[in-house]
């Protein structure tokens, strides 16, 4: 049978829709007898047991439909209107390019040309004076075979020759150089370009090479920067407050592949990825290890799981949940229960006060306990009340069993421990996004070179995520971080380098 997905004829996709619709209808008129039937023979309602089933299914096709077709945006349609500026906006202008290298060019005129056209006499140039423009244009990157000349040098009394020292290199004997491992790496794992792609572009700028022998290089900086990856992890949880989310990836080893997971743990300035085959709570709670500190994350059970005794014991951390999928959870019920409203007004009202409080992160000493200080009194003061309300809107509500809405309340209210650590915790946000960003790399490099060939493939692209991530939060070129780290691990192996934070 051919899948819909495979379809390329409009026409027979028309059809083939049209079939499927037709086929949807009859299903529903037998679920609604055997819904029926159940009713009859269980002496419940008939009618009230099949409405509430109807309605049931309505949530999940509409759902379904905005997931497929509707805006991926959760913002609501009744904010108040931004006040009109005071005068009108007459465009940005030119942006200024402080980065780009700038290359003069003096256009004279031709000779024939340089004759006065009123008198006829000939003009000179006036030195200094120019009408000038501007326009951004573009090098064609080039690739060089660089021939190394390593001079001999040899003593007049016959002793032994000397020669100049050789450059590091990759790998011994190698072809290819640490910045063109350096340049690979950031197009795969920084850009999404997969190697094959990267084997038709080069080609096209002269350079001969298979995506296979570009994976050779790569892989060899990987090994140079084993110890810099690891190290990622302390630091990770050095932070008091912690991040953790997980995403699937895929293996794709033998056939269609194995779907294996992307688990990362992020402190504000640092993000570690892993990949394991497994999404199980057993996962989690070697992902997690022994930290001590607070873990915000969303409503997965692995996590609870990773916290609970067991064979290898608790993990020793406190979970904080995520207030923004418990507002996603009421955004997306409230087309079949207005009452959401109210619960998203409360919920955006928590936000408000968070957006007055201070950072406190990137302060040290005083400032921080200071900022942490503020940070607890506000939420004591103004989210506490804000908290209280919306768990008794949450008790007082009645919904049908199986709805989305309910689904939402009870969504919360199982995770109401988790959600209200925020009060007592003041270095913990409302929210997991932080961790979300980071992996939005991983998500859309999943979708341009859709996973990994190999196990060994999944170390390396965790590994190249988690330093390129991190320099880019700290605020250093991820180029320039990893060529500094290479070369200082090839002059003494085992060196680890991490990305500078910017002052």
């Amino acid at each position: 049978m051919t899948r819909v997905e495979q379809l390329r004829d409009l026409e027979t996709a028309k059809q083939v829709a049209a079939l499927l619709e037709a086929e949807n209808a009859r299903l529903h008129q037998r679920l609604e007898a055997l819904v029926a039937e159940v009713a009859r023979l269980k002496g419940e309602d008939a009618q009230a047991h099949l409405q509430m089933e109807l309605t049931q299914l309505k949530e999940q096709l509409a759902l379904m439909q905005q997931q497929l077709f509707g805006a991926s945006s959760e913002k609501r349609g009744d904010r108040p209107p931004k006040p009109p500026r005071a005068r009108p906006q007459r465009g940005h202008g030119p942006k200024a390019q402080p980065e780009l290298k700038v290359q003069e060019v003096l256009l004279p005129l031709d000779e024939a040309d340089q004759v006065c056209g009123l008198c006829g006499s000939g003009l000179h140039a006036w030195e200094g004076q120019t009408e000038d423009c501007e326009e951004i244009t573009v090098v064609e990157r080039s690739f060089l075979l660089r021939r190394v000349k390593r001079q001999k040098y040899r003593c007049g009394q016959g002793c032994a020759p000397v020669t100049a020292p050789a450059p590091p290199r990759l790998i011994p004997g190698g072809r290819y150089s640490v910045d063109f491992a350096v340049h690979v790496a950031l197009m795969k794992y920084g850009f999404h370009l997969p190697l094959a792609r990267q084997e038709r572009l080069y080609a096209r700028e002269g350079l001969g090479v298979e995506a296979q022998t570009l994976w050779d290089p790569l892989e060899a900086l990987a090994r140079h920067l084993q110890k810099s990856y690891e190290a990622l992890l302390a630091e990770v949880f050095t932070s008091p407050l912690i991040h953790a989310d997980e995403t699937h990836w895929y293996l794709l080893d033998k056939g269609p592949g194995t779907k294996w997971y992307a688990w990362t743990v992020a402190s504000p300035d640092t993000v570690f990825h892993r990949i394991y085959p497994s999404r199980s709570g057993v996962t989690a709670r070697t992902v997690l290890g022994d930290y001590a500190g607070v873990v915000l994350v969303d409503g997965y059970a692995a996590y609870q799981t990773a916290t609970k005794s067991g064979a290898d014991g608790p993990c020793p951390a406190t979970l904080a949940f995520c207030w923004a999928h418990v507002r996603r959870k009421f955004f997306e019920a409230q087309n079949f229960a207005p009452a959401c409203k109210e619960v998203l007004d409360l919920i955006g009202e928590l936000y408000a006060v968070e957006a007055d409080l201070p950072g406190w992160y990137a302060l040290e000493g005083e400032e921080r306990q200071a900022a942490l200080a503020h940070r607890l009194a506000v939420r004591q003061q103004k989210s506490t009340p804000l908290t209280r309300r919306i768990r008794e809107w949450a008790h007082a509500q009645r919904a049908l069993p199986g709805s989305a809405f309910r689904k939402a309340i009870e969504y919360m209210l199982n995770l109401w421990c988790g959600l209200t650590v925020f009060l007592t915790q003041p270095q913990v946000p409302l929210d997991n996004n932080h961790v979300e960003r980071q992996l939005r790399d991983m998500v859309i490099g999943r979708k341009n070179h859709y996973g990994s060939k190999s196990k060994r493939g999944t170390e390396v692209a965790a590994l190249f995520y988690s330093l390129i991530e991190t320099a880019r939060l700290r605020g250093e070129d991820p180029g320039h971080y990893l060529r500094r780290a290479a070369l200082a691990a090839i002059e003494n192996p085992g060196t680890v380098t991490l990305p500078k934070a910017q002052s």
